[in-house]
């Protein structure tokens, strides 16, 4: 594995991040990419991320022993034309999309279902572009494995311990009951956000009072309607059928919420509250889903000069990096007035009982 050839076309979030988890676990591996985006090139060519920048899909990715597509879903299949002349028998030609169905059609088409093992790497942002691409983005994710019919399960028993070594949790589902379940855990969920800003930013007055009090609930579940817009145009059209299905089934349940409301009745209303919360709870508390955990607490500090940056450099004495921090005018859901963000798990736990330490009144999300 150490010294595979390793092909990129498209070279932004997860493309990237793959690439540096590559280079950080195989460093004499030489990857080859290709990106509309001149710059991501150069960049990664400067990081020693990428080992030979192409200009073209054409004839430049003959030698690989594994080629990710990292483009847009939609924009993976019109590739597939390029690759298929190139491909040596003993590649492996894999994907990131979100959506399955679409590329394991197109690879029927093309009659590469020997090479086609597709792929979903449970992980994101929503931040875009190479330039917030990182090494581990993708450790202690799901990675779903979508293996076509044909293609040999050595080649399914090579690919699985590849990423496994990457850091990630491979998963190995039919391509349609992914597009399902991804439909429901993932791509409602960014709708949902997305519909819900619209909403407020429709309903809020000439001041903007929703927008500038807008606190931690509605934050909290409208982070990811900050994502990529393109993706997501991409994916509600290659999935749309399984979307709109479960957007039926959600649509019924808010009318059925709607009619609690309007009923005024108590105990249902409780237990729609106390179901949700009871299965929310039930979920693990990790980022091993599209939606990266935020690792941060809250605390309660006086009103003085000099409150943030003491606390600051409590936590840098400390050799705890500071990934944001700020303070919170609107303490909805949460008591301090503070609020730290850092970088990974192991770095907010130190914080936690550091700042304990020196008596301050820490709050964990």
């Amino acid at each position: 594995m150490n010294d595979s050839q390793v092909g990129f076309i498209g070279l932004g979030l997860i493309g990237g991040s793959i690439a540096k988890a590559i280079k950080a676990k195989y460093p004499n591996s030489k990857i080859t990419a290709y990106d509309i985006n001149v710059h991501a090139l150069q960049t990664a060519q400067e990081d020693g991320i990428v080992d030979n920048a192409v200009s073209s899909v054409e004839e430049n990715f003959s030698d690989c022993d594994i080629i990710f597509l990292c483009t847009p879903v939609s924009y993976n299949v019109t590739y597939l034309a390029s690759l298929k002349g190139q491909l040596k028998s003993t590649c492996i030609l894999t994907d990131v999309g979100s959506v399955k169905t679409d590329i394991h059609e197109k690879i029927i088409q093309f009659n590469l279902e020997e090479s086609f093992i597709g792929g979903h790497p449970m992980a994101g942002s929503e931040k875009t572009g190479y330039e917030n691409s990182v090494a581990h983005l993708i450790e202690n994710a799901y990675y779903v494995l979508t293996p076509s019919s044909k293609v040999d399960s050595k080649k399914v028993d090579f690919f699985t311990n590849f990423v496994k070594n990457l850091g990630s949790l491979p998963i190995i589902l039919n391509y349609k009951e992914h597009d399902y379940v991804t439909a429901a855990i993932s791509h409602l969920p960014h709708i949902i956000a997305s519909s819900l800003v619209n909403l407020v930013e429709k309903r809020d007055s000439e001041e903007q009072i929703m927008k500038n009090i807008a606190a931690g609930g509605f934050k909290d579940i409208t982070r990811i309607a900050s994502s990529s817009p393109i993706m997501w145009q991409q994916i509600c059209l290659t999935n749309r059928e399984n979307i709109s299905a479960l957007l039926n089934d959600y649509i019924k349940e808010l009318s059925q919420v709607k009619a609690l409301v309007d009923s005024s009745l108590e105990q249902e209303l409780y237990d729609m509250f106390d179901n949700a919360r009871e299965y929310r709870n039930s979920i693990t508390d990790s980022s091993l889903g599209p939606i990266k955990k935020l690792y941060e607490l809250y605390c309660d500090i006086i009103d003085e000069a000099g409150g943030i940056a003491t606390i600051a450099t409590i936590l840098a004495n400390n050799h705890i990096s500071i990934k944001n921090i700020g303070i919170i005018h609107n303490r909805e859901f949460v008591e301090g007035a503070l609020r730290i963000e850092f970088y990974d798990e192991d770095s907010s736990k130190r914080a936690v009982a550091l700042l304990k330490k020196y008596r301050y009144t820490v709050y964990e999300r």
